[in-house]
């Protein structure tokens, strides 16, 4: 796996966008030129991976099954191991897999609440690709299938490095617990093109994919993710190594879902209540790019059903260098939940801050507090106080700019210490019950005066709203209608030529998303 170094955008004179990632892993497949050794169902898969050299390809049996808590050993540096069925039919590089591709796969199945995969202290130069990785039936519960890195680790060179899960699929039983998919615990890991799903716990967080431990850089490219709680989440334990924050992390043409038949009251519930939560989290992470995914169904069950949560988090009090900040969100569909962003500065006990976060050309369709059980409002900024010593803060560098959303709940609801250089432009964004508001403040210009010293808040379409509680150079239609949207009832949500906010944006541009951008970025991340 090779590393790709870009040159990332600049924070600019005011300090406010966010620094994109700094390196971007390249994960194209390069048939190994070693020997072959094969494994047939029933052999044994833990002596071929010891005897396995770099540049060497381990084939299994289509179909067949392999069953233990196999250990990925340490070997010399080289080109990565290839772990594969012998043939891939119908899994072409750089398509996404599903279960429907199972027959062609080989099937590394975990009896236990261990790793079907876990690593040694730093092993590294893996590749999976076309492997279902699943529980034993009977299996009570689980708390990782994938464990890249037990996240423990104490020292660096114990983590694991370079190794890719490619198109495979990573999966739980439907009807029991288990935890956790794939654990990002390392340098450089990468998910690509794999479908994981049955992630879900009674009475505990599960996810997808999750790191807490691990320096990064981290490649997360065109997969399916099912979670209950987080379907994605960096942070949320304390990293055992000093000063580590996972870092340079990009997070591209996912979908992330939540089937409906978790949700309790759902003419789909199949009556295990699993622990729901939101659908993209990060509580430690830095340089992260989330671009032209699908995030869809979120409720108010664990938590109160915002889909995506964006907080600074010393989880257990035992990680102070625990910090989120310079996050890219753009061009990503969030669709059918009870709120859209909550954004906190700082939890309890956390030194570090959240700052720079870019929120621009995103589409929040159908936040809806009645029918998701959630408050309905599209930006949430709270904050815990600062431990002694440290200076209260809301979030500093928070831009949100050209962002179409349709919500039932207020604008923005604030109660956080001011938050420096905010930038709030070329937005449509409801009203409703108090519109854009802070604690113990009216709403509008008070609120933004209190709370975000030196705004920036133009050109957006607030539907709904007054114009005498806000600054000049905004727009009050008086309904989503009154937008002017192509289609709106058809969901289509580009500008008609006729729209009064077509080419009303700054330097010229659509007030809202560019929904020919968010599109192309979307790609087929979803199925809808």
């Amino acid at each position: 796996m090779a590393l790709v170094l870009v040159a990332s955008d600049p924070a600019g004179a005011a300090g406010v966008r966010a620094e994109l990632p700094r390196v971007f892993l390249d994960t194209h497949y390069v048939p190994p030129a070693g020997k072959v050794i094969r494994v047939r169902a029933g052999e044994d898969l833990q002596k071929a991976l010891d005897l396995a050299q770099p540049g060497d390809q381990v084939t299994l049996d289509a179909g067949g099954t392999y069953t233990g808590n196999f250990v990925l050993p340490k070997k010399a540096d080289g080109p990565p191991i290839v772990v594969r069925p012998r043939r891939l039919p119908g899994m072409a590089e750089g398509k996404r897999v599903g279960p429907e591709d199972a027959a062609a796969m080989a099937r590394i199945v975990t009896p236990n609440d261990s790793g079907a995969i876990t690593t040694a202290p730093g092993a590294h130069g893996w590749r999976f690709v076309g492997i279902e990785f699943a529980i034993a039936p009977g299996t009570p519960a689980n708390y990782g299938i994938v464990r890249l890195g037990e996240g423990d680790e104490t020292r660096t060179r114990d983590l694991p490095s370079d190794i890719v899960v490619d198109r495979c699929w990573v999966h739980g039983n439907p009807t029991a617990n288990a935890r956790r998919g794939v654990s990002l615990n390392g340098i450089r890991l990468a998910v690509i093109d794999s479908y994981l799903s049955d992630f879900h716990e009674i009475g505990a967080d599960s996810q997808a994919l999750v790191g807490w431990n691990g320096p990064g850089p981290f490649k997360i490219v065109d997969n399916y993710l099912e979670g209950a709680a987080e379907n994605v989440l960096f942070g949320g334990a304390d990293s055992t190594i000093q000063g580590i924050v996972p870092s340079d992390i990009e997070i591209r043409r996912n979908y992330l879902f939540k089937p409906l038949s978790w949700k309790v009251g759902d003419p789909a519930y199949d009556g295990k209540h699993w622990s729901v939560k939101n659908l993209f989290e990060l509580k430690s992470a830095r340089r992260v790019l989330v671009e032209g995914n699908v995030m869809e169904n979120n409720w108010g069950d664990a938590q109160t059903g915002y889909a995506v949560v964006l907080k600074s988090a010393n989880q257990d009090g035992n990680a102070p260098w625990s910090r989120t900040e310079d996050v890219t969100f753009r061009n990503n569909i969030v669709r059918h939940s009870g709120g859209a962003l909550a954004l906190v500065a700082r939890d309890p006990h956390t030194e570090g801050l959240t700052k720079r976060l870019t929120i621009e050309n995103n589409l929040f369709d159908d936040i809806n507090q009645q029918k998701w059980k959630g408050p309905g409002i599209f930006l949430l900024l709270v904050s815990d106080p600062p431990p002694a010593g440290y200076v209260a803060s809301g979030i500093p560098d928070l831009v949100i700019d050209h962002n179409t959303a349709f919500h039932t709940g207020s604008t923005a609801s604030i109660d956080a210490p001011a938050s420096p250089r905010f930038v709030f432009s070329n937005n449509i964004v409801a009203n409703n019950t108090y519109g854009f508001k802070g604690s113990d403040s009216s709403t509008g210009i008070p609120t933004l005066q209190t709370f975000f010293p030196g705004y920036w808040f133009k050109r957006n379409a607030i539907v709904g709203g007054k114009a005498s509680l806000y600054p000049a150079d905004n727009f009050f239609p008086a309904t989503y209608d009154a937008v002017g949207f192509v289609d709106r009832a058809g969901g289509n949500y580009r500008l008609a030529p006729s729209s009064p906010y077509k080419g009303a944006g700054e330097g010229g541009t659509d007030v809202g998303a560019d929904i020919d951008a968010l599109t192309a970025a979307v790609g087929p991340s979803s199925p809808s």
